[in-house]
């Protein structure tokens, strides 16, 4: 079996990395292993300290601070979530998924908080990018690769939001990405709080995340990786935005999708949390209903099938996919996690006890996981 080393040192070596960091542990043992640079021109090696753009590993980080809410009562998971964001008070749906914007029928039911944890709700992005629908939320809304300094304050964000129809009426189909966007405007409004200030008091600090956050402060920009992607033009990376870029400042919208930077430690910290059922370190965080909820797949059969490209067969429950088969060596029933386009990926596998992590600074191609991220997975598997 190729050991960790191998594994990444052979993608640094062929260039397709600069470098990049992974974790994977069981309880408190933890193999951890860094390999090349934070980026491609000689810069500090990598080390476990290392701070990347995590993007959608930001999803379930999102999805618990909506359900330690839950948890206190002052939402329910039924609840209509017009009272908080009125924006959204009477949605209208396209009369079919490829009908022009215009050709609207006014939604079924209310948007509830269980549908946007679920990714029903139904706005975000379907296999079929080309919709008329979802090209005005990526337009309207500048979903996409992440780009902190670019998006709107959150009232404006939600304005925009509400001149967009839904592909699907809330509840019928599972949609990817803007939901969990929309549940951080959903967490600061219900808390009468900002974003990320919810999140740093009531996860990072009690969890000792205290390299994550939607900025990278100054004194520790040496630690932080330049990001990149393969450039179309053909062989070598192209550089998307280095250490004192978009990330070097605190941003106007704070992304419950995918603003987060973070290390392999902290993140390994948030998925101790969920093995334990909501409880660090003698604290409870979250119940264990909450966790259960969040780490079951909330699917239909249909559902899943037509988020193939997405899911590749896996379920989702909040805020990630949850495996409910034995696809592929590593997809443990029960495994909970998720990728992220900035080239991340980081699991739990209940029945093991195990959290996985990944994390390079090399965009990914599509939504389909890269082969170093599935040989890491087999790695990981076979520990």
């Amino acid at each position: 079996m190729t050991d960790l080393h191998d594994l990444l040192e052979a993608r640094v070596r062929d260039g397709s990395l600069p470098g990049a960091v992974a974790l994977v542990a069981r309880g408190d043992r933890a193999e951890v292993l860094a390999a090349g640079a934070a980026d491609t021109a000689g810069g500090p090696p990598m080390a476990r300290e290392t701070i990347f753009r995590i993007a959608s590993l930001t999803k379930p980080i999102t999805a618990a601070a909506v359900l330690m809410l839950v948890d206190e009562g002052r939402i329910a998971l039924d609840d209509p979530v017009a009272p908080w964001l009125p924006e959204l008070e009477d949605p209208v749906v396209v009369r079919t998924p490829g009908a022009p914007v215009e050709d609207t029928v006014p939604a079924a039911r209310p948007i509830t908080v269980a549908d946007l944890l679920t990714f029903r709700a139904g706005y975000g992005f379907p296999a079929d990018f080309s919709l008329p629908a979802v090209r005005l939320l990526v337009g309207e809304l500048l979903q996409g690769p992440p780009q902190p300094q670019l998006i709107a304050p959150p009232d404006e964000w939600m304005a925009a939001l509400s001149g967009v129809p839904l592909l699907y009426q809330p509840g019928e189909a599972w949609l990817y990405n803007t939901c969990s966007d929309i549940l951080g405007v959903l967490v600061a409004r219900v808390a009468d709080r900002p974003f990320a200030e919810v999140l740093a008091e009531r996860l990072f600090e009690p969890l000792g995340m205290v390299d994550t956050g939607f900025a990278v402060p100054p004194g520790k920009l040496d630690r932080f990786t330049t990001s990149y992607r393969a450039d179309p033009a053909g062989g070598g990376l192209q550089q998307i935005d280095p250490p004192d870029g978009q990330w070097s400042k605190a941003p106007a919208f704070p992304s419950g999708a995918g603003g987060l930077v973070s290390t392999v430690d902290d993140w390994y910290a948030f998925g101790r949390m969920l093995l334990a059922e909501g409880e660090y370190r003698g604290r409870r965080l979250l119940s264990p209903t909450a966790v259960r909820q969040m780490t079951s797949d909330q699917l239909t059969a249909v559902q899943r099938d037509a988020a193939e490209l997405f899911l590749e067969g896996q379920g989702w429950g909040f805020g990630g996919s949850v495996d409910i088969e034995a696809l592929e060596p590593w997809n443990v029933p029960g495994r909970y996690g998720w990728i992220g386009g900035t080239g991340t990926a980081a699991h739990i596998v209940p029945a093991t006890g195990a959290v996985t992590v990944l994390l390079t600074q090399v965009e990914l191609a599509g939504p389909t996981p890269p082969a170093l991220m599935r040989d890491f997975w087999r790695y990981a598997a076979d520990v």
